[in-house]
């Protein structure tokens, strides 16, 4: 893995670097107004899979999702900051907050947009990203959500074709704290600069050596 984190990406280098890696981002809008309609139905589900940066570019395109919140969840520190959670001590790892229309989009069709996004073997962090604040789990906030979620990664535990072994947390979701205003919709208000992390992290490589090709 390569020793890069997203803490340091500073200077006109790194920039230049990214031009022609940056692609444009999805459809749906920075500041995007939610009907009363959409929160009146909204469901919540809560994803860690390393950076909430990239983890926000996953689920944002997924029809059904109504928008996504970068933040920590699981640790013992109230209402922490970024810089606590990276640094260790916390207990918290990055995660997102996903509300879906579940007339649009299934839990277990989210399910499936997260493994395919997460390496599920390794208990260190992900990619790039090292330490707790960056492994992987999933929240859940019902049982509903706790049956699917397990089920879900017993199927991939018998599928011979899927990574393994799966060390991906199933847990009771606790406090989420939303992260800063500047993480939120990072990679749309920082595309140059998101794109030379991703890349650089090594992330999209990775997810293809485990999961194949992007469809």
């Amino acid at each position: 893995m390569i020793a890069f984190s997203k803490r340091h990406l500073t200077g006109m280098f790194i920039v230049l670097l990214a031009l022609a890696a940056c692609g444009g981002p999805v459809e749906r809008g920075l500041d995007r107004d939610v009907s009363a309609a959409e929160l009146v139905q909204a469901e919540t589900a809560i994803f860690a899979a390393g950076c909430f940066w990239c983890v926000e570019e996953a689920f944002d395109p997924v029809p059904g999702v109504i928008d996504t919140e970068s933040g920590f969840i699981g640790g013992h520190v109230s209402d922490p900051s970024y810089r606590q959670v990276v640094a260790g001590g916390t207990g918290h790892a990055e995660a997102v907050r996903v509300r879906f229309d579940p007339e649009q989009v299934t839990y277990d069709a989210l399910l499936a947009v997260f493994w395919r996004n997460v390496d599920p073997t390794d208990a260190g962090g992900q990619f790039c990203d090292r330490g707790s604040a960056y492994r992987s789990g999933i929240f859940y906030l019902s049982d509903d959500q706790a049956r699917r979620a397990r089920a879900s990664k017993e199927a991939l535990e018998a599928d011979p074709a899927a990574p393994s072994p799966i060390v991906t947390e199933i847990t009771a979701a606790t406090t989420f704290y939303p992260a800063e205003a500047y993480h939120q919709g990072y990679y749309l208000r920082n595309p140059i600069r998101y794109a030379y992390y991703k890349r650089a992290c090594g992330r999209a490589a990775r997810l293809e050596q485990l999961w194949g090709p992007a469809e």
